[in-house]
Formats: C-alpha cells, sequence, structure tokens
C-alpha cells in the first residue's frame, strides 16, 4: 500500500525537543528525529500494552530475539546467536557502556572526525583520551586516514569507534575500507566498536550496508555492534537498541559496566521493536524512496547557492553541508537569525559545516531552501 510521507504533521507543543527547542518562525531541521508519522502496526502495538492497564518490568520476548537473529541472517549477511544479544534502551547508553569496558585509566580510544559526537564523549565523560583522526577527502568521498590512525595509535588505545553508515558525512564504507579497518584493529589489538544505528538508511542504490564484525571471525570476537530500529522507523523516543557482542569475556565487561546505570528495558520498547521489524518493510521501502527524492532536490538546491557545497550521500537523512563564508564564526546562530534550525559542525568536529536533517515533508525543505537562499544572497 502506498504511504503518504507528504502529509503534513504538526509537532509543535508535544514536548518534541525538536520542534519545540525554537521560537514559532525557526524550521527545525537539526536533530536526527523525522516528521513522517511511523508504520500502523507500531502505533497497534503501543495501543494494545495501553489496553493492557499495567506496565510492569518487562523482557524482550523469543518471538523478539528470532526476528533480530532472522533480519541480521537476511539484511547483514551475519548469523549471530541469540546470546550474543544485548537489548538495551538506547543506542548511546551503548556507546557510553562500551567504553567503560576497561578496567585502565590509561586507556585511549580512536574515532574519525568529523563524528556523531557521543563516540568522541563516551571515552571522555571518563576521562579516556580520545584519539580524533580527521577524514580525508579523495577519490571523490570522504575516507579515513589510514596513515594518520598509524601514527597516533600507540600501546595504551584500546578501541576504536566507527560510525557506520556514517553521520554525518553520509559515507556507506564498503568492504574494502572496512576490511582496511579490520586489519588496523587486528595489527593494534583493539575493540572495534560498530554504531551502525543508520544501516537501514541507504539512499545510493550503487552502496550497500555492511556490518563490520560480519567479515571475519577474528572481528567479530573483537567487536561491539550497536543496532537499533529508531531512527529507521522514527520511534527514537522509545528507546530500542541492542548490541550484538559475540565475544561472552567482552558482553560480561560490557553488562558489567551498564549495571545499576542503564534503565531496565520496558515492554513498549521491546514490543515496537518487534513490530517495525515484523511488519514495517513496506514503509522502510517507501520511505528511502522519499528520503532519496528529497535528497537529490536538497543537493541540487543547495549547490546552486552562494557559499554553499553539499556532496552527495550514499546513506542517511542527514545532509553535510560546507559553508565557505569565513565572516559568520557560527552557522548555526547565523541560520536562527533567519528561520532555520540546523546543526552546526562544531557539534561533530566538523568546522565550517552544518547538518541538516531532510526527513520532512518536501514543503519544509523547500521553505528552508528559500531561507537559505536569503541568508547567503
Amino acid at each position: 500500500m502506498p504511504f503518504n510521507f507528504d502529509k503534513p504533521t504538526n509537532r509543535k507543543n508535544s514536548g518534541s525537543i525538536k520542534w519545540d527547542k525554537f521560537p514559532d518562525d525557526v524550521l527545525p531541521l537539526w536533530v536526527a528525529d523525522m516528521d513522517f508519522e511511523s508504520p500502523a502496526e507500531i502505533t497497534e502495538a503501543l495501543q494494545k500494552i495501553v489496553d493492557h492497564k499495567i506496565y510492569g518490568y518487562a523482557m524482550g520476548s523469543d518471538e523478539l530475539y528470532e526476528v533480530i537473529m532472522g533480519r541480521l541472517a537476511t539484511r547483514h549477511n551475519w548469523k549471530v546467536e541469540k546470546d550474543w544479544i544485548v537489548l538495551l534502551p538506547g543506542l548511546v547508553p551503548g556507546l557510553h557502556a562500551s567504553a567503560r569496558i576497561f578496567n585502565d585509566a590509561a586507556a585511549e580510544i580512536m574515532t574519525s572526525t568529523p563524528v556523531y559526537y557521543h563516540l568522541s564523549l563516551a571515552g571522555k565523560t571518563i576521562g579516556l583520551k580520545t584519539a580524533e583522526i580527521p577524514f580525508v577527502w579523495q577519490n571523490e568521498r570522504w575516507e579515513m586516514d589510514f596513515q594518520e590512525m598509524e601514527k597516533q595509535v600507540n600501546e595504551n588505545t584500546k578501541m576504536y569507534m566507527l560510525c557506520n553508515p556514517h553521520n554525518p558525512n553520509g559515507r556507506a564504507f564498503d568492504k574494502a575500507e572496512l576490511t582496511a579497518l579490520t586489519q588496523f584493529c587486528e595489527k593494534h589489538d583493539l575493540v572495534l566498536v560498530s554504531d551502525e544505528i543508520h544501516c537501514d538508511l541507504i539512499l545510493d542504490s550503487n552502496a550497500k550496508h555492511i556490518s563490520v564484525a560480519s567479515l571475519d571471525s577474528r572481528t567479530e570476537q573483537n567487536s561491539v555492534t550497536l543496532l537499533a530500529p529508531s531512527k529507521t522507523f522514527n520511534i527514537a523516543g522509545l528507546g530500542g537498541s541492542m548490541a550484538i557482542i559475540p565475544n561472552p569475556q567482552i558482553r560480561k565487561k560490557f553488562q558489567d559496566a551498564a549495571f545499576g546505570i542503564m534503565p531496565h528495558n520496558n515492554y513498549f520498547m521491546a514490543q515496537t521493536m518487534l513490530a517495525a521489524y515484523k511488519h514495517g518493510e513496506p514503509w522502510r521501502k517507501e520511505l528511502v524512496a522519499y528520503l532519496k527524492g528529497n535528497h537529490d532536490y536538497l543537493l541540487e538546491e543547495i549547490n546552486k547557492i552562494p557559499s554553499l557545497t553539499m556532496t552527495p550521500l550514499e546513506a542517511t537523512y542527514l545532509a553535510w553541508v560546507k559553508c565557505d563564508r569565513e565572516d559568520i564564526p557560527n552557522v548555526e546562530d547565523y541560520l536562527v537569525k533567519h528561520g532555520l534550525g540546523v546543526s552546526g559542525g562544531h557539534q561533530f568536529k566538523g568546522k565550517g559545516y552544518f547538518r541538516v536533517n531532510f526527513g520532512t515533508q518536501r514543503a519544509n525543505l523547500e521553505v528552508a531552501v528559500e531561507r537559505l537562499k536569503k541568508a547567503f544572497s
């Protein structure tokens, strides 16, 4: 059945972080939260829980684990075992728990920037040094700088944190790149943590998502893979996520780090995860097609605007836009004054850039383009 992603939605005064942050005259296209109604099956699952009228502690059903394993086998070409799956109340807590698996105050973490800020913060919040290696623009795409990574890795480096598909540069890293990364991690005995929350949002027909832990058994046994239906099915506020941790020693350290800090999983989370993965595929396919149309529209229009440059994304609904105006010290604040709320590049260690969320109705993007034109005319 067709889904109407052009249908207007009103999220003002709904407690929305995205829509209630700014005054009414500012169009918010910042945090990674789409403006589309989620699949009907998710609403139905929530309604069943509400109708039950008892909201006690809960756990994931056997069916949820089976659906997750089946999805990883068919979509990721990765056969996992039930014991490897750790359900989480959110992916960000999974990043921070991963950074806490080392009982070593001298341990260091490495990641590539610009990147979603929690990959940089996860170690820093507990006092661990994090080496931030800038991506390099080559071969008409953003690539990891292995040469610089080799220069900065040392005996204290214990973990590499990957974002794939990447937020904010939109890459879906190919097999050759990921293999090079696994070889780097194996050479230096690093645990590889992979945030794959955008894995079902591949826009480029020539790209595909590869779970890095699926490449070889050695990587698999030294990995934490973080996944969630939240970005894909627009249910981030419900919190359902998971870590896939094949190595029992790493898994126990992860669970010990999370104990008493992460909230208990709840039935709303478990049942909406199940509904999304079990019934949401027709909706997801049409969503990706709609997002691709939004991407192509924004790519063409932004590149017409003086001082702005956008390169094509392979995945996500988050445009990474370069601004060449050196007279504008803070693009985020500047655009708010012109009626547009975006994410400033400084959040991701991306100076001179800003991020635009195009997971919204086309009509909103048309308004955004007009405001960008006026702001940079």
